[in-house]
């Protein structure tokens, strides 16, 4: 059955489709510009936006599994274009932050559950996979040790356990696909549960571990939660930046929490945020 990716270009996206292949599984690839999408040879690469309606049916023709991101444009579109084509699972990257109880009214949290609800009232079958911190954030401080040798840090000390992407789109195809390995413990419910590193370090520690892996020191600064606000708005909205200063703030005082999940899905540790820096290492030089 073949599976479409969409988003097949983003960090988690292009993990999940290059780990598709290598397990042999029928895949095609969507990008808003396949001309350009530099994809592996062999993978058919199809227009599908999100937000523009008229090209979902052409990229879910003869698809019966998709992977998306969560996003705030087109996803009952989306969902009607899917149940038209016949679709018969989703795995949506969602947020974790859907299951902390004090970001409910959060505008991250917000989006994910609003985009959660769609699919769940649209009658296909779906599966959520909830990461809480990616260790991809951390490249939002490259600019500034590449060309400053800083790392400018809300609460410094606040302590979280990154997640690899590669980990995060193992956990997708593990439902995507239904193979599990054999050590792993749990059930289907698994997939869903909060998905973390298992490693619980300050943001001051992950700075020392990039500085590890590119060879080179780096200097922190601290910022104060206004001047957050205006850093992070850098990224998206003066709400979703708010969301982001509330989740780094609960973090200092253990809202940030490790699981096991992605020991019990895949039956192994997930990988550490030193093996991160090391994989993203030429982005901080």
């Amino acid at each position: 059955m073949t599976t479409l990716v969409i988003g097949a270009r983003g960090s988690v996206g292009r993990h999940v489709l290059d780990q598709l292949v290598e397990a042999g599984e029928p895949v095609r690839a969507s990008a808003r510009h396949p001309e350009s999408a530099d994809l592996p040879p062999g993978v058919p690469v199809v227009a599908a936006d999100l937000t523009r309606p008229q090209t979902l049916a052409p990229a879910l023709d003869g698809v019966r599994k998709v992977f998306l991101y969560v996003t705030s444009r087109g996803i009952a579109d989306f969902a009607e274009a899917a149940r038209a084509a016949g679709v018969e699972h989703v795995v949506l990257l969602s947020s974790g932050s859907v299951l902390l109880p004090y970001a409910q009214a959060n505008a991250i949290s917000l989006a994910h559950r609003a985009a959660e609800r769609v699919l769940a009232a649209a009658g296909l079958r779906w599966t959520p996979i909830r990461p809480l911190v990616f260790a991809g954030n951390a490249l939002t401080w490259a600019y500034s040790i590449r060309k400053e040798g800083v790392a400018r840090l809300l609460h410094p000390d606040a302590v979280t356990a990154p997640i690899h992407e590669r980990d995060i789109a193992q956990v997708a195809v593990a439902a995507l696909t239904g193979h599990r390995s054999e050590d792993g413990a749990g059930g289907l419910g698994d997939l869903s549960d909060l998905l973390t590193g298992e490693e619980l370090l300050s943001q001051r520690r992950q700075v020392e571990l990039i500085g590890e892996a590119a060879g080179r020191p780096i200097r922190i600064e601290e910022l104060t939660e206004a001047q957050a606000l205006d850093d992070f708005e850098r990224f998206g909205s003066r709400e979703t930046a708010a969301a982001v200063v509330e989740f780094i703030t609960a973090a200092t005082e253990g809202g940030s929490p490790a699981t096991d999940t992605v020991r019990r899905v895949l039956g192994r540790p997930p990988l550490s945020f030193a093996r991160w820096a090391a994989d993203h290492a030429a982005a901080f030089v």
